[in-house]
């Protein structure tokens, strides 16, 4: 297996193409129709994906509500893993505490306490990457950067990030980090998946115009890519999709896209899943695909993905058949913007020796 690495955004940090993902660690509450994985299976996953070379793990405070990252940061001190070959993930700002005003959100109060047990329970004096989880209408932008700020000077945090946010909303986080002289967003958490490529419209042409790093969450759909479903199958009853009907998906669309990639794998001896991952790592704008899995044997396969290679031909059907609808003002920019996606005639004709005018 060949693991790729690449820099996240513009930071000089490398993080492998493919990341380990904890949503299934836990099962407790909520996250049980995501995965039950306990200590020993917790342990060994840990254990396949860092030999497989992946050198970045993907957590969040609420995921069995704190549980996901007691177990990581067991695994990673019983595999007895050094700090410096681990690139650390977490996230906080959504609810811990139902019965507190204050168990929640992105104020300077809760991201303290929030980041403090995330330490306590990774076993960990500093983490790599700090996202937010999501948008807080009720917090202030600057008072959320403000106390980011203050974590990254402290030395508990290397860098900070976010997730599901619009476009607009990580632009002007950017331009107040920029001017109050503050460490800014180097990457951002996304979903998406080939059935699924809506952040291509404002979040993709941001991200590569600002170099701010991209990871992608639930690249199969929630199961929904995994070869196991199609429009005359409904797949096993104990699949995720079955039991919980999420991320959001045009199922017609999703499913031409799964018999486009189905007749790929069969030719190219991967599996669809395989197929859907490939496709995401061949986007030039992501950084690391994160990939959860309920059993060893499904992580091994999504492991499996960094070594298909997909053709031109390979990848002009795919785009085609994943292509989104037109929308405006997108279909204007094309329309209107035609005429200086090449050069003009006259440009064309001018020789590379032109002298200048004067």
């Amino acid at each position: 297996m060949t693991m790729r690495y690449r820099l996240l955004g513009r930071t000089g940090m490398y993080v492998s193409e493919l990341c380990l993902g904890t949503m299934t660690f836990g099962g407790i509450g909520y996250f049980e129709k995501m995965g039950t994985l306990r200590q020993a299976a917790v342990t060994e996953q840990v254990r396949l994906a860092f030999e497989a070379g992946v050198n970045f793990i993907d957590s969040a405070n609420v995921y069995s509500y704190g549980e996901a990252e007691r177990l990581l940061g067991q695994a990673l001190k019983d595999l007895s893993i050094a700090r410096d070959r681990v690139v650390i993930a977490t996230k906080g700002g959504l609810i811990m505490e139902e019965n507190t005003p204050n168990g929640r959100g992105q104020s300077r109060y809760h991201l303290m306490h929030a980041l403090s047990a995330s330490l306590e329970r990774l076993q960990v004096d500093h983490i790599d990457l700090y996202q937010l989880h999501s948008f807080d209408q009720l917090t202030p932008i600057e008072e959320t950067l403000s106390v980011l700020a203050d974590m990254v000077r402290s030395g508990m945090v290397r860098y900070i990030g976010l997730s599901n946010v619009a476009a607009w909303q990580l632009m002007k986080a950017l331009a107040i980090s920029e001017r109050r002289n503050w460490p800014r967003f180097e990457c951002i958490q996304v979903y998406y998946t080939i059935a699924g490529r809506d952040v291509e419209r404002e979040l993709v042409p941001l991200v590569r115009d600002q170099q701010v790093g991209l990871t992608v969450w639930s690249p199969l759909a929630g199961g929904l890519l995994s070869g196991k479903f199609s429009a005359q199958e409904q797949g096993p009853a104990g699949a995720r999709r079955a039991q919980f009907d999420f991320p959001i998906v045009d199922k017609a669309r999703a499913f031409q896209c799964v018999d486009a990639m189905r007749t790929i794998a069969t030719r190219s001896g991967a599996t669809v899943s395989q197929i859907a991952l490939a496709w995401l790592l061949s986007r030039p704008w992501v950084s690391s695909v994160i990939v959860g899995a309920k059993t060893t044997d499904q992580l091994r396969e999504n492991l499996a993905a960094a070594d298909v290679e997909l053709n031109a031909e390979d990848l002009a059907v795919l785009d085609e058949v994943s292509r989104l609808p037109p929308e405006y003002p997108g279909w204007m920019f094309e329309f209107q913007g035609r005429y200086r996606a090449t050069p003009s005639v006259h440009e064309q004709a001018l020789p590379d020796d032109n002298p200048p005018r004067k």
